[in-house]
């Protein structure tokens, strides 16, 4: 029992890695937050990692039923967070000049909210990226949605979902969270280390990769739609 539980456990953390990268997210946290302090980045951390917990739990037990619903397909799916992330991509290779319209640009529906600082002049407060782009689509994007949703109907088709099941995708979606959270964690180091014009160069070239990733986003879904394989 222990040994099979331990078997999906495993199947599930090396299927989903290589697809969540969390890795990418630390880039993105890195690109976006400028101009947050310590505590307001870990903040954004904490929530980030348990919006990743609850995605990939919502995708496995009501991905399906969610999808039907609104009438998605894989393809629409895949399609429609292609376009996310290069828009993320453009925004982070194409900076405004100034941090305010960058803020603006990135976010044109949020209100302006201004908070008190110890050093008497106010300052906007960050806006809001525990959600969008850390969580989704940074690690949970259209490929991991799309596996876990998959997966989900995979088992559904071969004797429905057994005890050990749940108790191996609740592990997986914790396991996946916190090797999340310890990656953004340790960008803060990354922050000191690299420095403002390192920060922004690695911003612009993190930019251009979720610009190729959209793009190869839309591309899978595209051939997905035609019934069709990539070429090679």
């Amino acid at each position: 029992m222990l040994l099979e539980y331990l078997k999906y456990v495993g199947l599930g953390l090396v299927a989903l890695l290589p697809v969540a990268n969390p890795l990418t997210s630390t880039t993105l946290l890195l690109a976006l937050s400028r101009g947050y302090t310590p505590q307001e980045r870990n903040h954004q951390i904490d929530r980030a990692a348990i919006y990743v917990a609850a995605i990939i739990l919502v995708c496995f037990y009501a991905g399906n039923a969610i999808m039907s619903g609104f009438g998605i397909s894989i393809p629409g799916l895949r399609i429609a967070g292609g376009l996310i992330v290069a828009y993320i991509g453009f925004g982070m290779l194409f900076p405004s000049q100034t941090e305010a319209s960058v803020q603006l640009d990135m976010a044109p529906d949020e209100p302006s909210v201004h908070v008190a600082t110890p050093h008497g002049p106010q300052r906007p407060k960050p806006r809001d990226i525990a959600f969008i782009p850390l969580a989704l689509p940074g690690t949970a994007g259209p490929g991991t949605i799309a596996l876990i949703i998959s997966s989900a109907s995979a088992l559904h088709s071969h004797g429905g979902l057994q005890p050990i099941h749940h108790l191996a995708v609740v592990s997986v979606a914790i396991l996946l969270a916190l090797l999340f959270w310890i990656c953004l964690r340790s960008a803060e180091r990354v922050v000191h280390v690299l420095g403002e014009s390192g920060i922004d160069a690695v911003s612009r070239i993190m930019g251009f990769l979720l610009i190729c990733m959209g793009v190869q986003f839309c591309i899978d879904g595209i051939f997905e739609l035609m019934g069709k394989t990539m070429p090679g």
